[in-house]
């Protein structure tokens, strides 16, 4: 499940309401970056809903400083009335010029496989 497109980015903001397709599973998130200019700082974090009209925060990927991909798992069943998601991003510049900052960046979704131990 695609949460937020691939986004090139200027300044902090929110991605579209996703409606959740399975509610209270848990999920394997994966954060791609793909653009980012040195002495930069990239915030994403996940939130929820269950009326589109009150937000919470569900989880936060540490700050990230450069290109690659990193996932995070979320675990639904903690949040069972949870029926949307939207992604959030803050961004922010180390130097003080008067350059703004940019970022290109997606975020995904999809259920971890499991494994189940087997009898030997």
């Amino acid at each position: 499940m695609l949460l937020l497109p691939e986004t090139v980015a200027h300044q902090d903001g929110s991605g579209p309401e996703i409606a959740l397709e399975q509610r209270g599973t848990p999920m394997l998130l994966t954060l791609g970056i793909t653009r980012i200019i040195e002495d930069e700082v990239l915030d994403v974090t996940l939130w929820g809903s269950a009326d589109r009209k009150n937000w919470q925060q569900l989880v936060a990927f540490p700050q990230k400083f450069y290109c690659g991909d990193y996932s995070l798992m979320l675990d639904l069943s903690l949040y069972p009335e949870i029926r949307y998601l939207r992604t959030h991003w803050k961004m922010g510049c180390w130097t003080r010029d008067e350059r703004k900052p940019l970022f290109g960046f997606h975020l995904s979704a999809k259920r971890p496989l499991v494994q189940h131990a087997g009898a030997a």
